[in-house]
């Protein structure tokens, strides 16, 4: 498994300028080797390297990084295509698609930059690193991180690093290989967990992420924000570009802290995780008006995917279920009864049949837990082509309220 570790560089005043003049530098190649690739129709790595290797060591970069820059150039278009072949950039007659198109990518002058063992070396126990920079290789840069990052780099580092300056802070992206722990083959039941806007995520057994404080960070960052596009100054979108990473890093530290604690429970217990598969929720759900921006900004995705990695991480079982009727199902086995009216509210079900009431949230992570039991029947089914496909399934045990049939399988992930 690869993960990413984040460290901060305490560089001396001398030092931060050094780096700031090689991202500078190898930036500004960066864009000289754009504008020639998109002036030439060459974009793969390694025919850019026999156009333009020479020119990037005449202009003064070392070796490693010059072919670094390149590649960083390659990538980048890579994913420019990409983003054309998905549709994400509109039909060929769209105005973002064409304006890609017409012009080569650029570099902002303080964008990241990637380097090798052979450019950049590690001290862990000295907590310092050495690094190439256009006025030479500077030694002794120290830097900081928490107790599990150092083991973890220790341990584990593996390829490149990337010097970042972010809002006045360097940092240094380094890869990690971390092994996998052996998958549980036999949980001990399941941990539901449903996934909303008022409360991020409910797990069955009735642990509630509350989102109240969470709402009202986003609601004072929505008045700043609001503030700020109302003056429209250079400043103020230089602020509101600052707000926005800061609002991510704070939804991703949230979704981190989350995930981690459901995931040591299912660990500690022996169980295994399931949740909603929620691909095409904006098209399935509907909202109140003051929802709706909730739903679009809010990383719900991210939650789900950093439960499906730390849950590989210490070998738990991981399970995607299809979300149909979750929270309008009764979960007593003996009853089932699905209606739309069994959830008079948002936050209450009552169900129609047998009486069973409870939190919707609630009764949505049980219903979740239930059909990962009888998806993980399927999953593990001997001669079953998903048993060597992946452990995450989705479509499991859906309620039909007019025709009875097997239930289908689709395999999400590997």
């Amino acid at each position: 498994m690869r993960l990413v570790v984040h460290v901060k560089l305490l560089p001396t005043p001398e030092q931060a300028e050094a780096l700031e003049a090689t991202l500078r530098a190898c930036n500004h190649a960066a864009n000289q080797v754009s504008r020639l690739a998109h002036e030439m129709g060459v974009f793969g790595n390694y025919r850019l390297r026999r156009h333009l290797y020479g020119e990037l060591k005449a202009a003064g970069l070392s070796a490693q990084p010059a072919q670094h820059v390149i590649k960083k150039v390659a990538d980048a278009y890579t994913a420019l295509r990409g983003l054309i072949r998905n549709g994400r950039l509109g039909g060929p007659r769209s105005k973002r698609r064409r304006k890609a198109e017409s012009k080569p990518i650029a570099f902002r002058p303080q964008a990241a930059q990637p380097f090798d063992d052979r450019c950049l070396s590690w001290q862990i126990d000295a907590r310092t690193v050495s690094i190439w920079t256009v006025r030479g290789r500077l030694k002794n840069i120290a830097f900081t991180a928490s107790p599990e990052q150092f083991k973890m780099l220790a341990l584990h580092r593996r390829g490149e690093s990337d010097l970042i300056f972010r809002d006045g802070t360097w940092l240094l992206s380094a890869t990690c290989e971390i092994p996998e722990a052996p998958m549980n083959a036999a949980p001990q039941g399941w941990l539901g967990v449903d996934r909303g806007i008022v409360n991020l995520a409910t797990t069955s057994d009735g642990t509630n992420y509350s989102g109240q404080k969470l709402s009202h960070y986003r609601r004072r960052m929505a008045r700043i924000r609001a503030e700020l596009q109302a003056r429209g100054t250079k400043s103020a979108k230089r602020k509101l570009k600052r707000r926005a990473r800061q609002e991510a890093r704070h939804a991703t530290h949230t979704n981190h802290q989350i995930a981690k604690e459901i995931v040591t429970d299912a660990q500690r217990t022996g169980r295994g995780i399931a949740v909603e598969e929620l691909a095409g929720i904006r098209d399935r759900v509907r909202l109140w008006p003051s929802q709706r921006a909730t739903l679009s900004t809010w990383p719900f995705h991210q939650l789900g995917a950093f439960l499906a990695y730390k849950a590989r991480r210490v070998g738990v079982p991981y399970l995607e279920v299809d979300p149909a009727y979750t929270s309008q199902t009764c979960p007593n086995s003996w009853c089932g009864h699905t209606e739309r009216k069994n959830r008079p509210t948002r936050d209450a079900f009552i169900c129609r049949s047998c009486g069973f009431a409870g939190p919707a949230d609630h009764i949505a992570a049980l219903n979740v837990a239930r059909r990962a039991r009888t998806a993980w029947v399927f999953v593990n089914m001997p001669n079953d082509p998903a048993v060597e496909s992946g452990i995450s399934a989705s479509r499991v045990g859906q309620p039909d309220r007019n025709v009875r049939r097997k239930p289908r399988i689709s395999v999400l992930h590997s």
